[in-house]
């Protein structure tokens, strides 16, 4: 079976922490109902080196204008101040051309400023890091589809605010039907609580498929 592209977009100022559940999850095949279904690919306005938040080097496999969303299962943006500077707008830009595809796109915390910016959460229900925050971006005119939700998910498009990483990366889950209900809503009890019981409940869950 031909893995299934998941694109996360990189560049500098990435926040590290927000999509890492998400991704390292994706290629992961533990679990999964159908392993190596999936894989997880990073693309850039380049393919020249970005530098994290964390200060980490990463090198882009592919540009944003190598991808299409007839070969992809999902497009994740994560967040960055670059985002609130007015950069990235060409991977909003190729987040509408996802989103008129019907391949689902995945952004968080500044991603979603990106997104306001260029209009596309005027017509979708859609959370971010906070209403005064996204009222604040250019362009924005989502007030009344926005949501007091630590993620949403409306039409293809998934958003969350920075401090959502494991409800983010259990929605992305859901969306791209990686697991039984059962085990992502164990997963999700484990990750956000550390409470033991959900481990079992886990290993009980992956065990009856």
């Amino acid at each position: 079976m031909q893995p299934r592209n998941v694109y996360v977009y990189v560049f500098d100022t990435l926040a590290d922490w927000e999509v890492g559940h998400a991704i390292g999850y994706i290629n992961q095949p533990d679990y999964q109902t159908q392993p190596g279904r999936y894989k997880v690919r990073s693309v850039g306005l380049t393919r020249e080196p970005v530098t994290t938040t964390a200060g980490l080097k990463l090198l882009p496999e592919l540009t944003l204008a190598e991808i299409a969303p007839s070969e992809s299962a999902m497009l994740i943006l994560p967040g960055g101040s670059s985002w609130d500077e007015g950069q990235n707008l060409e991977a909003a830009e190729k987040a509408r051309e996802f989103l008129a595809a019907g391949v689902p796109v995945a952004a968080m915390c500044g991603a979603t400023a990106g997104l306001a910016r260029a209009g596309l959460l005027n017509d979708r229900a859609h959370t971010s890091n906070a209403k005064v925050y996204i009222e604040a971006v250019p362009g924005y005119a989502g007030s009344a589809l926005y949501r007091e939700e630590r993620c949403v998910r409306d039409r293809g498009l998934i958003t969350a605010g920075s401090t959502a990483s494991l409800d983010f990366a259990k929605t992305v889950f859901e969306t791209l039907e990686m697991y039984p209900k059962a085990v992502a809503d164990a997963w999700y009890g484990l990750f956000s609580t550390g409470d033991a019981k959900y481990f079992y409940a886990l290993m009980q869950a992956t065990a009856a498929r």
